[in-house]
């Protein structure tokens, strides 16, 4: 059985910004869920996922710091790579 988490990872649709890839995931700040978005520069979604996957503690974090700084555009936080 897969391990539940408390954050939900999506692909998002195609959003091709200087050919990258945008992954959008939801991440839970005390009862509320905030989307985040993550620019990255890979060509294919797998790619992409792949690099939150492995980066995941690291973006989480940065994007609590960002929502705590109150850093959220039209209700998104938005990241790019490490």
């Amino acid at each position: 059985m897969a391990k539940s988490t408390a954050t939900d990872v999506r692909i998002a649709k195609d959003e091709a910004q200087r050919g990258g890839q945008t992954i959008a995931f939801a991440l839970a700040i005390g009862a509320t869920r905030q989307v985040c978005h993550l620019e990255t520069c890979f060509g294919t979604r797998n790619q992409a996922f792949a690099y939150l996957q492995r980066n995941r503690t690291a973006f989480e974090q940065m994007a609590r710091e960002q929502f705590a700084r109150g850093e959220v555009t039209d209700g998104v936080i938005h990241l790019r790579m490490i």
